[in-house]
Formats: C-alpha cells, sequence, structure tokens
C-alpha cells in the first residue's frame, strides 16, 4: 500500500470515529427561539444521546439549568407518559420555564411566553424524549425502533450515565427521577436499576437522592377499579348504581364475564353516565377528540370503558381538531411550533431524522412488560429514599383513590396524618407522610397532569418538597 493511502485510510477512519462520537453525544446551547421575544433569560440545552446496540436509538432532550444555583441545586430527569408523549409536554405545559400564549391560530408561529412557577428556578432539568420514537428521538434502523418497558429503562439509565459524563460539573448534584402518567410504571424499575449500578461500581456514579411521580400508573387493577368509587365520590353515578355496581361485579370492573348480566348492565349504565365527562379533568369541557390528546382516544376509552362499551363512547364525539378554548387547544399549538422548520433549526434537530413531530405517538411499535411497578415501590421503600407522590384530585385517569390505595399497602406507619397544606392562605390540597420517607399529596381542583391545571400549587409542593420542608 502506497503511503499516500495510508494516510488517506487513517484519516478516514478518523473521520468515522469522529461521525460516531458526535452521532453518540451531542449537544448545543439555544440563546432565542421563535416565537419568543428576545433572548432567553435562562440556559437552555438540546442535544442527542446514543443509547442500544452501537449507539442505534437516538434519545433527544432539552435541559435546563437551574436558575439559582446550578452548582449545589438538585438535578431532575423528567419523564413524561404515555407512552410515547414528548417531554417537551413537560417543559412547556408543567413545569419548565415556557408557556405558551393560548391564542386562536392563525397561520402564524405559536408564541411563547414565560412560566412564573417554573421548577427550574430552584433545580437544573433534563426533558427526555423516552421511548424511542417519541417526540424527537428515534432509531437508525428499524429493529431498534421497537421498544418496551424494559428496553426504555435500559436506555434511560445509559442516557443518564453518558449525559453525566458528558457533563461532569453535575456529578455530585442530588439526582431525583420524576414524570408523571405512565412515567409510574418506567420510573420506580429505572430508579432500582440504578440504585443497583452503583452497588455494582458502575461509573459514574449517580448521586440518587429520591423520586417524584405525579398520577401515577402504579397498579393498573388497583387504579381501574377505582374510577368506579371515585365517580360515585363525585357525584357522578347515584348511591343506587353504585350499590348495585358493587352487588353485581363483586369489586372487579375489568375483564368481567360475559355471563354476569347485572353487572355487564350496569356497567353500561355506568359508561352512559360518564360518556360526557372529561377523564383527564372532571370539571373541564369535553371536547373533540384528536391527535393531540393525551391519551389517545381508543387509549383512554379502552382503560375508561369495561369490555363491550368502548364503541358507544367513542362514537360519542366527532374526530376533529379541538376548539379553541378546550384544553387540548393548547396541545394543538406545540405541533404548529414544533414541525417549524425555524424552531427545529433553533432547537438542532437532525433532518430527515423523523417526519411528523406528534406531541404523543401512540403507534409506537411497544410492548408493555412490566405489568405493575407496586413490587419496585416496596423495594425501594425499605431503602429509605425519598418520595413525593401527588395527586391531582379531580383526574378520573388514574384516580387518587387507587393511588392512595397502593400507597396505603405498603404498609408504612403514618409519622403525619391527614391534614391541608396552604398556599396563600388557601388550601391548596391535602398531605400525609409515611415512615419510609414517602409523602403524599392531594393537589385540589388538578387534573391528570396536575401542574398544568394548578401551576402555583404545584411549584409551592414541589419547592417545600424538595427543600426539605413539610408541605
Amino acid at each position: 500500500m502506497a503511503r499516500s493511502d495510508k494516510i488517506a485510510e487513517v484519516l478516514f477512519f478518523f473521520f468515522l470515529l469522529k461521525i460516531c462520537s458526535q452521532l453518540a453525544m451531542s449537544h448545543s446551547l439555544v440563546k432565542f427561539l421563535p416565537g419568543f421575544e428576545g433572548p432567553l433569560p435562562f440556559e437552555l440545552e438540546t442535544g442527542y444521546v446514543g443509547v442500544g446496540e452501537s449507539d442505534d436509538v437516538q434519545l433527544f432532550y432539552y435541559f435546563i439549568k437551574s436558575e439559582r444555583n446550578p452548582g449545589e441545586d438538585p438535578l431532575l430527569l423528567w419523564l413524561t407518559g404515555g407512552p410515547g408523549c414528548s417531554s417537551l409536554s413537560g417543559l412547556v405545559y408543567e413545569i419548565g420555564p415556557l408557556n405558551f400564549n393560548v391564542v386562536e391560530y392563525n397561520g402564524s408561529l405559536p408564541t411563547l411566553v414565560l412560566n412564573p412557577y417554573s421548577w427550574t428556578k430552584i433545580s437544573s432539568i433534563i426533558f427526555v424524549d423516552s421511548p424511542v420514537g417519541t417526540g424527537f428521538s428515534y432509531a437508525t434502523n428499524q429493529h431498534s425502533a421497537q421498544s418496551s418497558d424494559f428496553k426504555q429503562v435500559h436506555h434511560l439509565h445509559q442516557f443518564l450515565q453518558k449525559w453525566l459524563m458528558d457533563h461532569p460539573e453535575f456529578l455530585s448534584n442530588p439526582v431525583y427521577i420524576a414524570g408523571d402518567s405512565y412515567a409510574g410504571i418506567i420510573l420506580p424499575v429505572l430508579f432500582q436499576e440504578i440504585l443497583y449500578g452503583n452497588e455494582e461500581g458502575i461509573r459514574p456514579l449517580i448521586n440518587l437522592q429520591g423520586y417524584i411521580l405525579g398520577n401515577p400508573r402504579t397498579a393498573p387493577t388497583v387504579e381501574d377499579n377505582s374510577r368506579i368509587s371515585f365517580a360515585h365520590r363525585m357525584a357522578l353515578i347515584s348511591d343506587e348504581l353504585y350499590d348495585s355496581l358493587k352487588r353485581s361485579c363483586r369489586g372487579e370492573y375489568q375483564n368481567i364475564d360475559p355471563r354476569n348480566v347485572e353487572c355487564q348492565k350496569d356497567l353500561q349504565y355506568y359508561t352512559m353516565c360518564i360518556s360526557g365527562i372529561n377523564p383527564a379533568h372532571i370539571l373541564k369541557p369535553l371536547c373533540s377528540f384528536d391527535s393531540f390528546t393525551s391519551p389517545h382516544p381508543q387509549e383512554m376509552v379502552a382503560r375508561m370503558c369495561p369490555d363491550g362499551h368502548q364503541k358507544e363512547l367513542l362514537d360519542s364525539e366527532p374526530s376533529t381538531l379541538p376548539k379553541f378554548g378546550c384544553l387540548s387547544y393548547s396541545h394543538l399549538l406545540s405541533s404548529y411550533w414544533a414541525n417549524d422548520r425555524k424552531a427545529k433549526k433553533a432547537i438542532h434537530i437532525r433532518k430527515g431524522s423523523i417526519g411528523q413531530w406528534n406531541r404523543c405517538n401512540f403507534g409506537l411499535p411497544y410492548t408493555a412488560d412490566v405489568p405493575s411497578s407496586f413490587p419496585f415501590h416496596v423495594n425501594l421503600s425499605s431503602r429509605g429514599y425519598r418520595a413525593l407522590v401527588y395527586s391531582g384530585d379531580h383526574d378520573m385517569v388514574i384516580p387518587f383513590l387507587g393511588t392512595e390505595a397502593w400507597i396505603k399497602s405498603l404498609n408504612y406507619p403514618i409519622v403525619d396524618d391527614w391534614r391541608p397544606w396552604m398556599v396563600k392562605d388557601q388550601v391548596a390540597g391535602y398531605t400525609r407522610t409515611y415512615s419510609n420517607q414517602m409523602t403524599y399529596a392531594t393537589i385540589k381542583a388538578g387534573g391528570h397532569t396536575a401542574p398544568e391545571y394548578k401551576p402555583a400549587e404545584g411549584f409551592a409542593m414541589f419547592r417545600r418538597w424538595i427543600s426539605g420542608e413539610p408541605l
């Protein structure tokens, strides 16, 4: 081989190394965002972290430094539910520093405004699009696009390890894993895997301190059955129907024996009673289903209605875009914004990596292989890690009654019994603390994604808990 050929070969090798390195980890600072006036008053970084075999899964993230003291403040990894809902939801609708200015869409780019109740005022947060196929995360081949609960956990563990190695200044910060909805299945499993990795000496060691869960999917059978009691407590069904349901169905409202005619009849009546209710927040208007609502209509109805009664509820609303004034209209704005060419360029999205961006992608090739995360809570609770579990008390998707039931079944002594907690001299919700360092709180008049509905109360709850103060 001629010397010039060897030089060319070596140069090509280093070129491949550089490309592979960029694919494994890349990030950029974002100082301006289309739709927001002026420079961002906080530090935003976006990027990709390659995970899986040969980094064939590229997880996209938004990272926002704490506005207070990023060198010492907690670092949160935020997981949005679904599975398949983009972490942009957490950033612009729940706990991040930006909100959409909700005005009727006129064809121009939706505008962004500051959220005065952002959790980034006192903590740094990584919002990650997970699992693969969510938001701007993508796979480099069809095989890698297949995911599951356990695969998502392994990928997130790799993600956090690689991210911390690339950001060593945060290695000593206290780390909390946080999320809501379906993250309730993923988060405890992830926390346990990170914990075991630390115990095995896998580097870098992650300074785990605790976890935060909002209206979390945990014990599906318990939570699904609790909807009947919730509907009764909220006066959505009559005393007579509730008593008849308990008697005929014997407390089990899913997968009913078709020969149990009385139970089927009672459940059909129940379905009729709740068909006009918005399950994500029972006080909010029920708007038309669309591809931007969460969960997707088929999935929502499958969870809300007993077998055999899904079709009548699905047929009750036309599949149209949400009307202005609906909560889902705000969700629609994120699709207009995230699919805008200038917005994608500003946050450094790789060209050709995905097609249409969807706030929630429920068409993922995904396997739910963790039937319940309750056993993982049992393990973590015995180790005494701090935990905050909160429930928006007007959520019918994951009712507070179901959450309270599995918490009580942990059988830990109560150290601070049920009491109201206050914001500006008003009751913001109710709370109870257990001996295993778990705090449970309701957020009064909150829905499925509680901080989206009650941002001031959500921030006050987080600020007190993360500082070690009683709510």
